[in-house]
């Protein structure tokens, strides 16, 4: 090991008072006054912030990325070795073409290819790898126009979820001149294919814009379709299946309100319900009726509504599938005939298909004990057939088709790994942890099968619990490599999440956030008490919102963990929900609570936000890591917290930063840069948890 000294960041006298509390902040420096321009120009980051960054970069490199530089090729060329380089998606048919994703040996991007829908040679649409270049490429996806004539193609080229699209005459292969600058990436084409609807940043790099762009035309003449009061609120376009109407999506994340346009004709867009607080709705269309997921009154795991397109208000609404308690309804989606509907019950996903000529109803479930479900429908409205995708812990990816008439049951890919994988050599468990209140907190493990339950196994709990977003119970190939090194991966579905229904979302935020963290931290004793592992032993990951978890249980329970893997961490929550000039902060509010106005909301963000909470004890390995042109968790955010933990902590414990100086929130661009902070992170875990290889 190097003997390098970790970077001292400089303390800055800085306060603010808030509801009559002063507190100090020495280390608000290190957020740059121009932070909206570093965003898209990186290069203009202060010199004397850059030098701090750099700084913790290269102690992190002579300590940690350079000792176990073998490690992580090691662990990196093991998942890769479980991916197949050269592969495709299942085709996707749209009219007279299909279309599809192809990855090739040895590149990072996919290529957009179609073919004949009834056979022929396929053409290469776009080859992401070509228009990548050396440089980050974050690429939003491609949509071809009705007419099969021009594909639209967008990509962020710092990071910053800044996308350009871009118009490819689909006859020549060529790219126009004319190109769509700065959008948010949200993007829909009219039916005519005169037209594209995409969506506007603020100042403040929220989406709060849809502009209608007619093909040919200079960008600065692109007319305002819809724009948004609500600094609180952001804003999305999309498409019913139908093709009937363009759909202008306005939400927090309690709150929506839908317009709607006439996809054929255009004109000024139609209010299906006034947003009323706590009230979400989303629409899908059929025969001029509108399909509604809803809350309202009272439906808080959600009930299915229908209203007639001309005259579509809540007073119209009527119920199509009733409220049921406990059984969460997560999606639908529309075909000519048929509704499907994607719905958890008990932690466990089933598909529900609804015949909407007889209201007859299938159910499509699976035995395993954990398993992740989806569905899809593809590009076209009048068909009988959807998409499913299954996987679990144990079980690689399949895709089927469904034929919904005559029930039949196509599967059309199984995920391959190269380098072999028995799923019989794995087991799955659903177990359940006890929180401090009694709750049952669903804990999914995956292990090699026959693993000593001694209280000697290293583990790695992975965590999220926020936003209401349930973390799937899938295959992944890069835990293969933690569970063949001897370690239990788990995953707890702690409150904040909807595993077990809203209220399961509900009970984890706001005045009940301290919920997710207790949650956590009885997942860990739970597999302590039984065996798997033992304190000390257990490597806590998660990432953004499941950062600030990272933080929280850090501060509570150092005690617990072996080490701490917090990916671009949300931890300065006191400060940024203070700042409403920042992206995310006024969106945030519902969910965490707004200080500026409530004081009871700022004493509670205030005694659990890490930053704050930082406090002169011991605390185990920790491992940060930030981008730095990240509009969803700034990188000051963690650099903040790592200075004050350098300056606070006890112990000589390893503490890390790395911050990815050309990258944004979902860290590198390409796949196989991905992997290898994959590496980066796993390594991490082994090393702090004892293992040398």
């Amino acid at each position: 090991m190097t003997t390098a000294k970790p970077p001292v960041a400089k303390r800055v006298a800085h306060t603010h008072i808030h509801h009559a509390v002063e507190r100090s902040d020495p280390y608000a420096w290190l957020r740059a006054d121009n932070w909206q321009e570093v965003m898209q120009k990186p290069e203009t980051l202060d010199p004397e912030i850059r030098a701090y960054l750099d700084a913790e970069n290269d102690y992190y490199e002579a300590r940690f990325g350079q000792p176990t530089a073998e490690l992580q090729d090691a662990i990196y060329r093991e998942i890769r070795g479980r991916i197949k380089e050269d592969d495709s998606g299942v085709p996707a048919p749209d009219g007279p073409w299909a279309y599809n994703t192809r990855m090739l040996e040895g590149k990072q991007y996919p290529q957009i290819v179609r073919t004949p829908r009834n056979g022929g040679d396929e053409t290469v649409l776009l080859d992401c790898n070509v228009e990548a270049g050396d440089e980050y490429f974050g690429f939003a996806g491609a949509s071809h126009d009705p007419s099969h004539r021009i594909l639209a193609w967008a990509a962020d080229r710092a990071g910053s979820e800044y996308y350009d699209i871009v118009l490819r005459d689909l006859a020549t292969g060529k790219d126009s001149d004319e190109v769509i600058r700065e959008t948010a990436g949200s993007y829909v084409w009219s039916n005519d294919s005169r037209s594209i609807y995409y969506t506007e940043y603020d100042d403040n790099h929220r989406p709060y814009r849809i502009r209608r762009h007619e093909i040919g035309t200079e960008q600065a003449a692109d007319p305002v379709i819809y724009e948004e009061q609500d600094s609180g609120f952001f804003v999305g376009i999309g498409k019913t299946l139908s093709d009937k109407f363009l759909v202008i999506d306005a939400h927090d994340h309690q709150t929506s309100e839908i317009w709607l346009i006439d996809a054929d004709k255009g004109g000024e867009p139609r209010l299906v319900a006034p947003r009323l607080t706590d009230r979400e709705y989303e629409i899908d269309e059929r025969d001029g009726v509108l399909y509604i997921r809803t809350n309202a009154d009272g439906a808080e795991d959600y009930k299915i509504v229908t209203a007639p397109t001309d005259n579509p208000g809540a007073e119209n609404w009527t119920d199509l599938l009733p409220h049921r308690e406990g059984v969460l309804v997560l999606d639908i989606a529309l075909l000519k005939n048929h509704m499907l509907r994607l719905e958890r019950e008990d932690g466990l996903p089933r598909i529900v298909a609804r015949d909407l000529r007889s209201g007859k109803e299938e159910i499509v479930r699976f035995a395993e004990e954990a398993y992740s479900l989806g569905m899809a429908t593809g590009y076209e409205f009048d068909t009988s057939v959807f998409r499913l995708t299954y996987s679990s812990p144990t079980t690689p990816s399949q895709v089927f088709d469904i034929d919904l008439e005559t029930g039949a049951r196509t599967l059309l890919k199984t995920q391959e790994v190269p380098s072999g994988h028995d799923p019989a050599a794995y087991e799955t468990r659903r177990l359940f942890a006890e929180a401090d209140d009694g709750e049952q907190v669903p804990v999914t493990l995956l292990y090699r099968k026959g693993i000593e339950l001694n209280g000697a196994n290293p583990a790695l709990l992975y965590g999220y619990g926020a936003y209401g977003m349930s973390m799937p119970a899938a295959f992944s190939v890069s835990v293969l490599s933690l569970v063949d090194r001897g370690f239990v991966y788990a995953v707890a579905h702690i409150r904040g999440g909807m595993e077990k229904g809203y209220r399961w979302y509900r009970q984890g935020r706001r005045e009940h956030k301290s919920n997710t963290f207790t949650d956590f931290i009885a997942a860990a004793e739970m597999l302590i008490a039984e065996g798997y592992t033992a304190k000390g032993r257990i490597v806590a990951q998660g990432g953004s919102a499941g950062g600030m978890l990272m933080g929280a249980i850090a501060n509570m329970r150092p005690d617990l963990w072996g080490g701490i893997i917090a990916q671009v961490p949300f931890v300065d929550v006191l400060n940024t929900m203070l700042d409403d000039t920042l992206p995310l902060t006024p969106p945030e509010w519902p969910e965490w609570g707004n200080p500026i106005t409530s004081p009871d909301d700022y004493r509670r963000i205030a005694a659990y936000a890490p930053y704050e909470a930082v406090s002169a004890q011991a605390y185990p390995p920790i491992l940060a890591l930030a981008g730095l042109t990240d509009p969803r968790v700034t990188y000051w955010e963690p650099a903040k917290w790592v200075a004050k933990l350098r300056a606070t902590k006890s112990g000589d414990a390893p503490l890390y930063l790395k911050t990815n100086m050309g990258a944004g929130h979902a860290g590198a661009s390409g796949r196989f840069d991905r992997l290898k902070e994959t590496a980066q992170c796993y390594a991490f875990a082994i090393k702090s948890a004892g293992l040398d290889t």
